[in-house]
């Protein structure tokens, strides 16, 4: 029997993203399916370009149609990244989600990890920018190899600077000098980074990577209170003198409703040249514990290895200097999983807020998620 429209739509109808576990048309990935003889185009809008899991809905769906009949099988990917919810006065209205990189540790390599996340990303083929929200200690420049002064164009908002095709932002671009210490109070420290969201033109974004300082103090606040995130990434290395000050940095989180989106162990382990063998040189087991008490997946493990230092020194982070190396490939299997995660948060979500008018249902405040 020659495969049709109907009958090919009938099998798509069964097959599920493997993420959401829900079926590809109940999401809105399934698009137009075309028939010619027993070819058959079928249309997919993946929920992020950076799809952990591509390959397996091609496999799904070719298998899916050349049980009805189809010889062979074309797909016409796209991409369509669910966003966080976004009101009226959000001061970054184009960027889709607010990732935030945080540790309630300092040294643990938060920084290493956002640049590596905001490029790996990139590679992937999101659009993504990178804020440094480190005021006293920003590593931006550093860490991406760039010089320079944000221009306008407008009068009225600055552009970012761009560097492997991301947009960059940092307090390090306006220091006349890189050695030059922030001196300022937290009031201040606030409004730098409340002016770096809404006074820069981030344009369209996928993905905006903000790289936090240590500690629980002011910018989280303010984050929690002016932004509308999408979530955290916790980063930790496996030692218990890290574990215990990240374990309050989830604990704010969590606080002031900041979802965490997963962990990242840093340093987790190291390879050695001559044996080949693994040593846990800071001991093991810290990310899971992290992750376990944050209610969170462990996005992945990061080996301990110079290169990310090399690169990271030479302003050209390790992802983009040798994406096919252990520790590249590293960074781009956590950005996949992040993705993911942040794409089943978005649609959980189900938009934006709306009024409960069950009669009582809610009983501390009338707004649901």
């Amino acid at each position: 029997m020659a495969i049709t429209v109907d009958s090919a739509k009938t099998a798509l109808a069964k097959v599920e993203d493997p993420e959401l576990s829900r079926p590809l048309a109940d999401v809105g990935m399934l698009g137009d399916v075309t028939v010619e003889g027993d070819d058959v185009t079928v249309g997919i809008t993946l929920t992020t370009p950076a799809c952990p899991y591509k390959a397996r809905i091609q496999d799904d769906v070719t298998a899916a149609l050349k049980a009805v009949g189809a010889a062979n099988v074309s797909i016409a990917w796209s991409s369509n990244v669910p966003e966080r919810n976004i009101m009226a006065d959000d001061p970054c209205p184009g960027v889709k989600n607010i990732v935030l990189v945080m540790s309630g540790k300092g040294g643990v390599g938060k920084s290493t990890v956002a640049a590596n996340l905001t490029l790996a990303l990139n590679r992937l083929g999101c659009r993504v920018g990178l804020l440094d929200a480190d005021m006293y200690g920003p590593s931006v420049p550093t860490m991406l190899g760039v010089m320079g002064r944000p221009t306008s164009s407008d009068g009225q908002h600055f552009l970012p600077l761009e560097r492997f095709g991301v947009k960059l932002m940092s307090i390090g671009f306006l220091l006349e000098d890189a050695r030059q210490a922030v001196v300022w109070r937290g009031p201040m420290i606030q409004n730098a980074l409340l002016q770096f969201m809404k006074d820069v033109d981030w344009g369209t974004l996928d993905y905006l990577i903000l790289d936090l300082p240590p500690g629980t103090g002011d910018i989280v606040l303010t984050i929690s209170q002016k932004l509308r995130t999408t979530g955290a990434v916790v980063v930790t290395t496996p030692q218990e003198v890290a574990l215990q000050d990240v374990y309050k940095s989830v604990s704010m989180a969590q606080k002031v409703g900041i979802p965490i989106l997963g962990v990242v162990e840093n340093e987790s382990y190291f390879i050695c040249d001559g044996c080949s063998a693994r040593h846990e040189l800071f001991g093991s087991g810290g990310g899971q514990k992290i992750a376990e008490f944050a209610g969170a997946p462990l996005l992945g493990q990061i080996p301990l290895d110079p290169s990310v230092r090399e690169w990271g020194d030479a302003g050209t982070p390790v992802v983009q200097a040798a994406p096919e190396s252990s520790v590249g490939r590293a960074f781009l299997e956590v950005a996949q999983r992040l993705a993911a995660k942040v794409s089943v948060l978005d649609l959980g979500r189900g938009g934006t807020l709306r009024i409960d008018r069950s009669g009582g249902q809610q009983r501390f405040l009338p707004i649901v998620r």
